[in-house]
């Protein structure tokens, strides 16, 4: 008998013929017959789920890959995987990135899948299923649901979630009362999609464009817009393509990709998680990514777009303005032009046939190479006795006055210490102080939370006071703002500098040369490295315990140990 079966892979009963057989026979229910076993099959990793606001309008996404795929002589089968909503996902939706990774992964491994489309949004699903695509290394592209419509309230353009911190802030505050607050909730988030200005979401959609991993131009289009039905039906269609031509995602997530897209990064003011999430990436397929790259890469890359929450525009405007073709053809001197895309086709084929839409207003939207917004980039390392494997800043978000600043340390042992002790009266707590979170990390907290804005104390608010220097070996949401160090590593919890740090130390802040210094003698140091002792009690069952004993710090990418092969330095 032919062996004619859908898919690769067989089941394992022992033999294999009979695998193919029982294979074809449940294959007939739906609807397949023997000419479609020979089609390439399309797996659609589907992250959609009821508790995940962002992905609500998938359906007709779906559909319209899948029509693609029909079209090009596939058989396109939908599949679901762990879903990831920012805001509903407790304590933190990166807990579960590399949970989500691996199931991307294991799926795409375990079912009869000759390529997948990829579809994504809120914040970690991007990164999870970018790097389960690496490591299983089937020919791959990416759809993403796409930002929200800008909002609006009393004339003033409204974006989630800047403007949720920037209003909640203002509240607690007692700037606004009640009866507004709940009008500008109601305003926050207009429309299906993620957050619309350069958040994480956003940003991880801009690299995985500028990686080559999504059709151009399909990272800004408003999810609400017609236009991005349109790209999901032609990611279908050349899903097909890649897997007539085996171009998987190794041949596609290069080194050379990863600097194209740290550029973008820099260019866009794009979110301090992208350094992380690129990391973990590019560790699946071997390639290092040092913090020092995404400095030097940082310093020569111009400041282009003018989005929120480093600039005054979203996602929409973006998208007008060209999104991250535009923004790709102003930096493409600095851009490594021969890399491949999914499209099938280089980078430099695909800027060679775009024009930049020709509106004035666009320009403030995205600046030009000859006169960019800043000189340099929107996110800046920082290494010192304080982080000596880095942190990161983005310093077009930050408070001009404050980037360079010496203060007295005000800690907070944990999130539940800083949550209880922020609004204290009794707080001993200056306007130029450094307000200091710690156990907040990877393993400390555990999964790193976007716990990183400290709250302003209310008393210090109802002084006028709206930005301090913060420090914590945690995230931020790439929607938030203010003169705020992340990531420090390596973090408190396993023993990194940041546990030494006691009430009224002296800490230095100097962005431009690149410094986070704790003031204090070595010798001091030393000993308090004797007396130190770890605050917290790992889990002692489930995928918590699994987490806290495998995952890597952040300047690794906070991935698992055991997912990445060994890493060669590139140069």
């Amino acid at each position: 008998m032919q062996d004619n079966t859908i898919g690769r892979g067989k089941t394992s009963y022992g033999d294999p013929g009979f695998s193919s057989f029982i294979r074809r026979a449940f294959s007939r229910h739906m609807g397949f017959d023997e000419k479609d076993f020979a089609k390439p099959v399309i797996g659609i990793c589907n992250t959609y789920s009821e508790v995940n606001r962002c992905h609500t309008h998938f359906g007709p996404i779906v559909e319209a890959v899948k029509r693609g795929v029909l079209m090009a002589g596939g058989i396109p089968l939908e599949f679901p995987t762990i879903s990831l909503g920012e805001v509903y996902t407790s304590p933190t939706a990166m807990l579960y990135r590399n949970l989500a990774a691996m199931d991307t992964e294991e799926m795409i491994r375990a079912q009869p899948l000759d390529g997948v489309v990829l579809l994504a949004g809120c914040d970690k699903t991007t990164p999870a299923q970018l790097m389960g695509a690496a490591s299983a290394d089937i020919p791959a592209i990416m759809v993403t649901g796409g930002p929200m419509l800008n909002g609006e309230y009393e004339g003033k353009t409204l974006g989630a979630c800047t403007d949720c911190r920037f209003y909640w802030q203002e509240y607690r505050a007692e700037r606004i009362s009640d009866r507004e607050l709940e009008e500008i909730n109601q305003a926050l988030a207009p429309s299906a999609g993620h957050c619309m200005v350069m958040g994480s979401a956003s940003t991880m959609a801009a690299c995985a464009e500028a990686l080559g991993m999504m059709l151009p131009g399909a990272a800004a289009i408003p999810a609400p817009d017609n236009r991005r039905l349109r790209i999901a039906e032609e990611s279908g269609r050349q899903i097909v393509q890649l897997v007539k031509d085996s171009i998987k995602p190794s041949d596609i997530l290069t080194y050379e990709a990863f600097e194209n897209a740290i550029r973008v990064l820099q260019a866009v003011g794009g979110s301090t998680n992208a350094v992380i999430h690129l990391n973990a990436i590019a560790g699946r397929l071997g390639i290092d990514l040092p913090l020092e790259l995404f400095d030097v890469l940082g310093r020569e890359t111009p400041f282009l777009a003018n989005l929120r929450p480093a600039g005054n525009y979203q996602m929409e405007d973006f998208f007008h303005a060209g999104g991250v073709p535009a923004v790709m053809s102003e930096l493409s001197d600095m851009l490594h032009l021969s890399c491949m895309t999914v499209a099938g086709k280089t980078l430099g084929e695909h800027l060679k046939t775009f024009t930049r839409p020709r509106h004035k207003t666009y320009r403030d939207i995205i600046a030009t190479l000859e006169n960019p917004l800043h000189a340099s980039g929107g996110i800046a390392v920082l290494t010192g006795n304080l982080a000596p494997n880095g942190a990161v800043i983005k310093p077009k978000a930050a408070s001009p006055h404050l980037l360079k600043h010496i203060g007295r340390a005000v800690v907070f042992d944990s999130v539940d210490d800083m949550e209880a002790r922020i609004d204290d009266p009794d707080l001993d707590v200056r306007p130029d102080d450094v307000l200091v979170l710690r156990n907040a990390g990877p393993v400390g907290a555990p999964g790193m939370p976007e716990a990183g804005m400290i709250p302003i104390p209310k008393k210090l608010l109802a002084q006028g006071i709206r930005d301090m220097v913060r420090i914590s070996d945690c995230r931020m949401s790439g929607t938030a703002f203010g003169t705020v160090v992340l990531h420090a590593a390596p973090e408190a919890a396993v023993g990194g500098p940041l546990a030494l740090v006691e009430n009224g130390d002296r800490i230095e802040l100097d962005v431009q040369a690149r410094i986070l210094q704790l003031l204090v003698p070595e010798e001091e140091l030393q000993k308090r490295r004797g007396n130190w002792q770890p605050k917290m009690e790992k889990e002692t069952r489930g995928y918590i315990r699994l987490y806290q004993e495998h995952v890597l710090q952040a300047d690794k990418g906070c991935d698992f140990d055991f997912l990445r092969p060994d890493v060669h330095t590139n140069k």
